[in-house]
């Protein structure tokens, strides 16, 4: 069972003509910003891919290079599109969940500005302080990008959203010791290697990594 528009198809119908999948990337990273995507295909949508290359689903599942194809055609055919970003600096002074909360009311934002969102299907959480959309306007569906073409095609535009600013990050020498290019902030074995040799960075959450070093950034 792959996704589809299971949950937009009703919403279509009651007369919500523009509804809106939101998904985050990078909750669990030790490194980098937690971005989210906010997508709306048009009333009614169909698709039907004859490309092999194209794939819409749980961005998790989809290679790169799947990744980077979906990207491309979900920002060619989608009403609206949006990218939403919550840095470092608001997660260690927030914290994750109010950050993410951030992220998300950015994306939605930043898709508005080309219509007007009636609706919001949101992978697991409710966004409060949407103007316009309180939660009889929201519903969460837990494992929703496993299930909803536009969380879906949120959760791609976000992860290769922010995919591309750790590997930009990582091209700075200051950094490259980090492996952010391939582990993209994640806490892998070679990235907390790497911060209790090295110390932390400006890009680093410091609750994330308290148990490794002092949170004081190096650099």
């Amino acid at each position: 069972m792959g996704v589809d528009f299971s949950f937009e198809k009703p919403l279509w119908n009651k007369g919500f003509g523009a509804v809106a999948g939101v998904d985050e990337v990078g909750r669990g990273c030790f490194a980098g910003p937690v971005v989210a995507g906010c997508v709306v295909f048009a009333r009614n949508s169909k698709f039907r891919f004859t490309n092999k290359e194209i794939r819409i689903d749980d961005s998790k599942k989809l290679t790169p290079r799947q990744r980077l194809r979906a990207d491309g055609w979900i920002r060619q055919n989608a009403a609206s599109w949006g990218i939403g970003e919550a840095p470092v600096s608001l997660i260690n002074r927030l914290g994750m969940g109010k950050a993410t909360k951030v992220a998300f009311r950015r994306a939605i934002a930043a898709a508005q500005k080309k219509l007007t969102i009636n609706y919001l299907l949101i992978d697991a959480f409710y966004i409060p302080w949407v103007k316009g959309l309180r939660r009889k306007n929201q519903k969460a569906i837990i494992n929703g990008d496993e299930k909803s073409f536009t969380i879906a095609a949120a959760s791609i535009i976000a992860k290769v959203y922010r995919d591309g600013l750790m590997e930009n990050l990582s091209k700075n020498k200051r950094f490259k010791i980090y492996g952010w290019e391939n582990n993209k902030g994640y806490g892998t074995k070679k990235h907390r290697q790497a911060i209790k040799k090295y110390g932390l960075t400006r890009y680093h959450r410091k609750a994330f990594v308290k148990n490794f070093v002092s949170s004081k950034p190096s650099f």
